[in-house]
């Protein structure tokens, strides 16, 4: 198995990914791990120790955060993205992983390995954590602004796939992001979408309500782009917003300075249970290759973990199975 990295890609690259490349190829020594990028760059990263299952492919160009994703992909030929996905579209590799340029990200899954012919469209999923202490794969969350019935329908066969093969859940529990919990709500695209998710062969369990969907109701939450992207906005949002307001709280004076003194041990446990870095990347779902986006602002760990989550999307033949689902309907 052989994943290609993107080593420049990231707000803290190329040193946090250089970092959790090194800490996946010593977890995995059967798997090669191609660092893309500046070699000069990686190396001084990397120092002296360099495990002998990881490579590095020398490239000039780096798509930058606020590179307009299609021009840069279709113009920058040599930069360490593109170049890590035409490994993948070649053979070279089995599968990326960037930290990078989200919009970037999803041209080159499109432009450069292209979609797995029986998907439509593909969609960019994101793990979230619920207070239950489950992740739930939520999709799509902005990789296409405008979905058709049938796109939220391969949406929900592509998600059961991952999470059967890469979450470890032997039936996973697909729910339709929608206005009301009863059948028949929502507008034209949620009411058709529900009537195809109710016949996929799945364990549909039927709409979720927002305000429901981080209370462990559901496993994978399907939902448009457009929708999806808000949504995971939102809770970003408020989650960093409620730490801030807990901290002031908590240093306003000495007795609740005191109480924080004794929480302390249940608040980290808390803030580590919605910690990104122990999820992993974001898959980029209906590419023909395990795509897989980091956070932008991963750390070594974070990094590691979006690694890890390409060898099991891999080594679990995801993509197999989605071609597989596809065909039988």
């Amino acid at each position: 198995m052989r994943i290609a990295i993107d080593a420049m890609g990231g707000d803290h690259a190329p040193q946090a990914i250089v970092e959790g490349t090194l800490q996946a190829a010593r977890a995995h020594a059967d798997v090669t791990l191609v660092l893309v990028g500046d070699e000069e760059a990686i190396k001084r990263c990397m120092g002296s120790e360099r495990p002998s299952n990881v490579e590095i492919v020398h490239t000039t160009e780096v798509i930058a955060a606020d590179d307009e994703p299609v021009r840069s992909v279709r113009r920058k030929k040599d930069a360490s993205m593109v170049v890590a996905a035409r490994m993948v579209k070649e053979g070279q590799a089995d599968g990326f992983v960037s930290a990078g340029n989200t919009g970037a990200l999803m041209a080159a899954g499109l432009l450069v390995v292209g979609r797995i012919p029986s998907i439509e469209r593909p969609a960019l999923a994101s793990i979230w954590p619920t207070f239950g202490g489950n992740a739930m794969l939520v999709l799509d969350v902005g990789a296409n602004m405008d979905a058709d019935p049938v796109h939220l329908f391969q949406y929900g066969l592509m998600a059961n796939a991952f999470s059967k093969e890469v979450l470890g859940l032997p039936k996973p529990r697909i729910g339709l992001l929608n206005v009301g919990a009863e059948p028949g709500k929502g507008d034209k695209l949620r009411k058709e979408a529900f009537e195809l998710l109710q016949n996929g062969p799945f364990h549909f369990v039927g709409n979720i309500e927002a305000r429901e969907a981080m209370h462990d109701k559901c496993d994978v939450l399907v939902a448009d782009g457009f929708t999806g992207n808000n949504m995971l906005k939102l809770i970003e949002g408020f989650g960093l917003g409620l730490f801030d307001k807990l901290k002031d709280v908590f240093l306003a004076g000495p007795l609740t300075k005191l109480a924080a003194l004794i929480l302390k041990p249940g608040l980290r446990q808390f803030k580590k249970t919605f910690d990104y870095s122990e999820y992993g990347g974001a898959p980029l779902l209906g590419i023909d290759g395990a795509v897989i986006k980091a956070h932008g602002s991963s750390n070594a760990r974070a990094f590691e973990m979006a690694i890890e989550q390409a060898r099991r999307f891999i080594a679990g033949r995801v993509l197999e199975q989605i071609n597989q689902d596809v065909q039988k309907q």
